[in-house]
């Protein structure tokens, strides 16, 4: 059985993966944004939708002229599925349509449903816990819950944290006892990218002009959830969201002893 650094080096290769594997994202764009250029590599894939990127306070959905949260989350759906075929990616989906934000209440919900839909797959690949936004934190956690009750390793893809003083896309934390392997991205790789991005139209102004130029994978290091994120703050604490780090921190020993208790 390989160990979750073997399958960061194996997705830092470029070469195709013919194991079954899950990729478990947030939101609609997660999957092109921070993992992208691997997903017409991955042959026997499941990519795990947690949310169905819609909030339940309408803010963002009245922002883009939709009437109700419902049409904003199918407006997702078909971006999704759009992005999907212009990465060139053969995976069956799953959708959890948990509201956007929503994630961090469902904990062990999510982590349940990831023990009974992937029972065979040898490596889930999923989001750091690092602060950026509290619905990654929240798949980090149910993802490492899922993966130590089936006894398989978590490879992680970089987001976005704020370190060196800023926000920085694409790069992890740094932490020693776990190295980054990194893949330079190719022609072919940045217009997949770039055709997928441009299929997540509702998402433009958040991601802007930046692209991925890099794809970055690392074993999942052994996280103190109930602890601060690495890095300098919590990002989110910065939003003015209802959901902040510590109250998402004082809700994980709860999940964490739900899923050890089913």
């Amino acid at each position: 059985m390989r160990s979750a650094d073997d399958w960061a080096r194996l997705l830092a290769s470029g070469r195709p993966i013919e194991e079954p594997v899950a990729l478990v994202v947030a939101h609609p764009d997660d999957e092109t944004l921070w993992a992208g250029a691997a997903l017409g590599r991955l042959r026997s894939a499941t990519l795990v939708l947690v949310t169905d990127g819609a909030p339940e306070d309408m803010a963002d959905a009245r922002r883009l002229g939709f009437a109700t949260r419902a049409d904003y989350a199918a407006t997702r759906a078909e971006e999704l599925q759009t992005a999907i075929a212009a990465l060139e990616g053969s995976l069956s989906l799953q959708r959890y349509e948990v509201p956007d934000q929503g994630a961090t209440t469902c904990v062990a919900d999510i982590a349940s449903r990831l023990i009974e839909n992937c029972p065979d797959v040898m490596a889930f690949l999923t989001h750091p816990y690092e602060g950026g936004h509290p619905d990654h934190d929240a798949v980090a956690l149910a993802v490492r819950l899922a993966a130590d009750r089936l006894g398989v390793p978590v490879v992680e893809f970089a987001c976005y944290a704020r370190f060196d003083r800023s926000r920085v896309f694409a790069r992890f934390v740094p932490d020693a006892r776990c190295p980054e392997h990194v893949r330079s991205l190719n022609d072919g790789d940045r217009e997949r990218i770039e055709r997928a991005l441009r299929a997540h139209a509702s998402q433009a102004s958040v991601f802007g002009s930046w692209r991925p130029t890099v794809e970055r994978w690392r074993a999942a290091p052994r996280y103190d959830f109930t602890q601060p994120p690495p890095g300098e703050a919590v990002l989110y604490d910065e939003f003015g969201w209802a959901m902040t780090g510590a109250r998402w921190r004082a809700a994980t020993r709860e999940a964490a002893e739900a899923v050890t208790c089913r």
